[in-house]
């Protein structure tokens, strides 16, 4: 798989400045996908699924066995994104991906929307797609500590990075949430969760500490 080359038409690399990218991310099970398509069609944007993008086109550098999933291979998945980016007519671009803003090109990113959801609904989610012994704690972990918010912030400008918490939430009314701000009829924000501060109220901070 190729970078795109010095001898390019300039009529593509014209197109592609002109696009805006909308990085959707988050610890897996706060709804990243359902919410990027919607989003695709209440914009009239293209989707790009990250993990999708790597089983389908095996753009791996190996396979995790302690945590049973595939290791995307960066570079080349940075490459092949910015291909579609480039190939594209649509002027908006979707990437869903929990480290989509680790190979989305920098330049281009206009929003990174960070979904987040409370550890004991999040638990419930992941469970049901199959996660179980180091798979789950980490991830719940991750959700815990802000991991996806602060890659999100250490990647991007945080006045372009907002967070929404997707707790008890349809997809429709998270879509509809994202839609509002990328419009600029509602205010992108960070800090509007504290995973540790609520459990601790809820009393349930020490048996997830236990856990992991």
């Amino acid at each position: 798989m190729q970078s795109r080359s010095k001898a390019e038409p300039p009529s593509r690399q014209g197109r592609s400045r002109f696009k805006r990218i909308i990085v959707v991310t988050g610890t897996p099970g706060v709804g990243k996908t359902m919410v990027s398509e919607k989003l695709a069609t209440m914009l009239g944007a293209v989707h790009v699924d990250v993990a999708d993008l790597v089983r389908r086109e095996g753009i791996t550098s190996g396979y995790d066995e302690k945590r049973q999933t595939l290791i995307a291979d960066d570079q080349k998945l940075a490459k092949r994104v910015q291909q579609i980016i480039d190939r594209t007519r649509k002027k908006v671009i979707i990437i869903d991906g929990h480290y989509a803003t680790g190979i989305a090109p920098k330049g281009q990113i206009a929003k990174v929307f960070v979904l987040r959801c409370h550890p004991d609904q999040l638990r419930q989610r992941m469970e049901k797609r199959g996660f179980q012994g180091s798979k789950l704690r980490e991830n719940l972990a991750a959700e815990i500590l802000d991991v996806c918010l602060t890659d999100a912030v250490n990647d991007v400008r945080a006045g372009n990075v907002c967070e929404i918490d997707t707790t008890n939430k349809t997809a429709d009314a998270v879509s509809n949430e994202v839609t509002a701000i990328w419009r600029e009829r509602k205010p992108c924000s960070i800090g509007i969760v504290d995973w540790l501060g609520q459990l601790e109220i809820e009393g349930s901070l020490e048996q997830y500490l236990r856990e992991f």
